[in-house]
């Protein structure tokens, strides 16, 4: 079995190969000479080869020293990026922050929110990790992300869930649409209609199929895409309707080239909001950041 190469007997080798003489090394490592030349023979011993000659008073090093030093100056020198790595994590301040958003969180609510975050919170290492609430869930159990921004999960009670804002899903399709047209929408038309959906694996689609089913629906071809931007393309195009919230489209309805039409008398109503470990003890970064998240939210609400 092999084991671990001695990280102070690597120190010893490349501060001895550096000065070519133990009595340098000795004094440079605040050791005894002996001490030097026994920890070099364990070295060795450990390595299975020779790795120092001696050519008078001047240490050399074997073939297989030069090729071991090359190896120890990269494992020092990240043993040293990791211990001034962790000092500064030790500092008061320096820490992260870990989101798991989803990409249309990603896009029209942490913008504002983590510009004004920085403000409080300059030194925080941010990480974002665009997840959809399915993908942050299993995030959040593996300990990658230490908050999550998205839909309220289904008999999670082992998270515990602050509301941010409820939207409601409409149909979006282009003005020249039949439906856009008419403004309305014959319940017979529905299941023939072609669809651009988010992916199929969100819970927003499995929302949306949900309600369909409940209607006695099914819809008809899905094209299914990870994307708003390129699903609002798509319906602009006339190449088939969306079921999105407004907010996501609010621009692209303001200017016309986008019309909602609600998908029936039922309203399909999503809750967002930040969730995280029920057992999980919110420090004040943590906190501020949901309460930054709670003032951005009213212009996103239905």
């Amino acid at each position: 079995m092999n084991f671990p190469l001695d990280s102070r007997q690597l120190r010893a080798f490349a501060t001895l190969s550096r000065t070519g003489n133990f009595t340098l090394a000795a004094k440079e490592l605040h050791l005894t000479q002996s001490a030097v030349s026994h920890s070099m023979k364990a070295l060795e011993r450990d390595v299975g080869c020779k790795l120092l000659s001696n050519v008078g008073k001047k240490i050399l090093l074997t073939q297989a020293g030069e090729q071991l030093l090359h190896h120890a100056e990269k494992i020092l020198q990240e043993m040293s990026a990791t211990r001034v790595s962790l000092q500064q994590l030790g500092k008061w301040g320096v820490v992260r922050l870990r989101i798991g958003a989803s990409t249309t969180a990603c896009q029209y609510i942490l913008p504002g929110v983590l510009r004004e975050f920085k403000k409080s919170f300059p030194q925080y290492a941010i990480a974002i990790q665009p997840d959809d609430t399915t993908d942050a869930i299993v995030a959040l159990r593996e300990n990658k992300i230490d908050l999550a921004l998205g839909l309220e999960p289904e008999k999670e009670d082992q998270f515990e869930f602050h509301p941010l804002f409820t939207d409601e899903l409409f149909f979006l399709c282009s003005p020249s649409h039949p439906w856009a047209v008419k403004k309305s929408i014959p319940r017979e038309e529905i299941p023939k209609q072609n669809y651009v959906l988010y992916n199929r694996a969100s819970y927003t689609f499995r929302m949306v199929e949900k309600y369909f089913r409940q209607e006695n629906m099914v819809l008809n071809t899905v094209i299914e895409f990870g994307s708003m931007e390129a699903i609002k393309e798509l319906v602009k195009l006339d190449l088939g309707v969306s079921i999105l919230a407004p907010w996501i489209a609010r621009q692209e309805l303001a200017d016309g080239s986008l019309v909602a039409l609600p998908l029936g008398k039922r309203k399909l109503k999503r809750n967002w909001g930040v969730f995280h470990w029920r057992r999980h003890r919110l420090n004040l970064a943590e906190e501020t950041f949901i309460k930054l998240c709670e003032v951005e939210s009213p212009l996103l609400a239905d």
